[in-house]
């Protein structure tokens, strides 16, 4: 690649910046199952995390699934994978970490230098099939082969993303009522939903190869429908494709599965066609030159540095231990006149203290005595006060010698008193609004909630053909990715300096925490209960769920 920032994208607002301990230091990119990023092990190895769209991990049973491929995943060891290292089928959301390989995805490398020569066409293929082989004997089909799940390292290709396609099968079906793969990568029986055996990526290593030569897909582009018709009811052309490498791609795309090439058929043809390039292991300097000059890989994220306590660290000593004045400690060199200046200054000290201390007792006299006086003329001039109101002035009158008391103790000025109610700290007792439902014809008010019949609100759900999110005209929104249990404070300090006024739900599940603040100070957390986005365009179909905490400005 000419530049890491070609691979290597930042993350943006609603990444989370750590996985189950990794944390994340890039996007790689996105695809149907979820999101992929740049991590680290402990030990500082770069591995690829992908983390699963909430949409499938709310599935039971895809999660069923995908716990069944991945421990089947792990079994895998082959030249020309990319392994599984490490894995979650149960976590908030599901999410695997494989080894990363630095170098571009063949559908990047097509498109960035056009068709390969067929010298690379031969490599890709043996290198694919041992991959497969590899897949298959894990007892994995992968399902979803295409020039996307195949990386060119420097060394040789890689195939990824296998594992997982067959546990996103029983969703996709269900929600989209599709079969799971990418069109023009699909065998017949696939298209068709039929019967799926290791003869279906066969199908698929001849597409991915006739797309290396040409620079395009071999069934041409268009809707899918149309596509997966051409792929079912008719022989591909095979005459724009280089004479050499036209015999094996035909044995792979034959109609009926039992008349493809084995995986080792093709192994074994490629490794003919290479001659003593092959045995001379020539591949490297091929894919050297296809992959280009590798992009540098971002370090590792270091973990946060605490904020060090400005607050002094306290003595563990108990107090009781101490005495009440140090005495002083003079060494043998301390010079006479050094003790006596601690002399005088203890003497000076001492002095100012009793001056204090006269000086409290003298005004607490003084102001007893006014308060006697007030109490006695209060007292001739309402002869009908009644108990409980002299019971109330009494101990207002308390408080403030207690107050003046407090004053002179520490030495200043005229007395001064406070209600506690002014300077005492008020947080705002929670309102809570339990299974809160947002579709995309109601909405919901924080200054007024919890729901609205119209879209008036200021909290609205909004569903496109790019996904489905949260959005507001005046409050902010931000998704926590911290542990459960959000309070007023999380939220606090999760919406200072907030600016978004839409959250997309791409990374938000079940159990997820959102906090908003609208313009008058309010502020509400909202705890996912379920989320249906998957058939977004589907009516009656789409909406969240909630449970919904407000607090009064605060």
């Amino acid at each position: 690649m000419d530049n890491a920032t070609e691979v290597f994208q930042p993350l943006q607002a609603d990444d989370p910046p750590v996985v189950a301990g990794y944390r994340l230091a890039a996007r790689l990119g996105a695809g149907g199952m979820g999101r992929v990023y740049l991590s680290h092990t402990q030990g500082g190895r770069p591995v690829a995390i992908k983390v699963v769209r909430p949409e499938l991990a709310d599935d039971p049973d895809f999660r069923r699934r995908f716990s069944r491929e991945i421990k089947a995943a792990r079994r895998v060891r082959g030249a020309y994978t990319a392994e599984l290292i490490d894995a979650d089928a149960d976590g908030v959301p599901p999410w695997l970490a494989t080894v990363y390989v630095p170098g571009p995805s063949l559908a990047e490398a097509v498109a960035r230098r056009g068709p390969l020569p067929v010298p690379a066409v031969l490599w890709l293929m043996a290198g694919v099939a041992e991959a497969l082989q590899a897949i298959h004997g894990a007892g994995i089909v992968h399902r979803d082969l295409k020039p996307s799940n195949v990386l060119l390292a420097a060394d040789g290709p890689r195939v990824i993303d296998f594992g997982i396609s067959l546990a996103s099968d029983i969703t996709s079906n269900t929600a989209t009522g599709s079969a799971i793969g990418t069109p023009q990568f699909m065998a017949p029986e696939q298209a068709t939903a039929g019967e799926v055996t290791s003869a279906t990526d066969v199908f698929a290593l001849g597409q991915t190869a006739a797309f290396a030569a040409l620079g395009g897909p071999l069934y041409g582009d268009g809707p899918a429908a149309t596509v997966l018709y051409r792929i079912v009811h008719s022989e591909p052309d095979l005459s724009p494709l280089p004479e050499q490498i036209r015999p094996l791609i035909a044995r792979c795309l034959a109609a009926d599965p039992a008349e493809r090439a084995t995986l080792a058929e093709v192994v074994e043809w490629c490794r003919q066609r290479l001659g003593p390039d092959a045995d001379a292991g020539a591949g490297p300097a091929v894919w050297r030159e296809i992959a280009g000059a590798e992009a540098t890989i971002p370090a590792p994220v270091p973990d946060p540095t605490p904020v060090p306590d400005p607050t002094p660290a306290l003595d563990p000593t108990p107090v009781h231990t101490l005495p009440l004045i140090a005495p002083p400690q003079v060494t043998v060199a301390e010079r006479p006149r050094t003790r006596r200046r601690r002399v005088a200054l203890i003497t000076v000290a001492a002095v100012t203290a009793g001056a204090l201390l006269l000086a409290g007792l003298i005004w607490t006299a003084v102001e007893g005595a006014d308060r006697l006086l007030h109490q006695d003329t209060a007292t001739s001039s309402t002869p009908d006060t009644t108990a409980s109101a002299r019971s109330s002035a009494s101990s207002s009158s308390s408080a403030s010698a207690a107050g003046s008391e407090s004053t002179s103790g520490t030495g200043g000025g005229a007395p001064e008193t406070s209600s506690p109610s002014s300077t005492a700290a008020t947080t705002p007792l929670p309102e809570a609004f339990s299974g809160v439902m947002l579709t995309k014809k109601n909405s919901v008010s924080i200054k007024e909630p919890p729901e609205r019949d119209n879209r008036k609100g200021d909290i609205r759900f909004v569903c496109e053909y790019v996904g489905c999110s949260l959005e507001s005209d005046t409050s902010v929104i931000s998704l926590l990715y911290s542990k459960p249990g959000a309070t007023l404070d999380s939220c606090r300090f999760a919406l200072t300096g907030a600016k978004d006024h839409d959250l997309p739900l791409a990374a938000v599940a079940a159990g997820s925490e959102i906090c908003v603040k609208d313009p008058s100070g309010n502020i509400a957390l909202f705890v996912v209960q379920v989320k249906s986005t998957a058939l977004w365009d589907t009516p009656g179909i789409s909406f969240l769920t909630a449970d919904m905490t407000v607090w009064r400005a605060a």
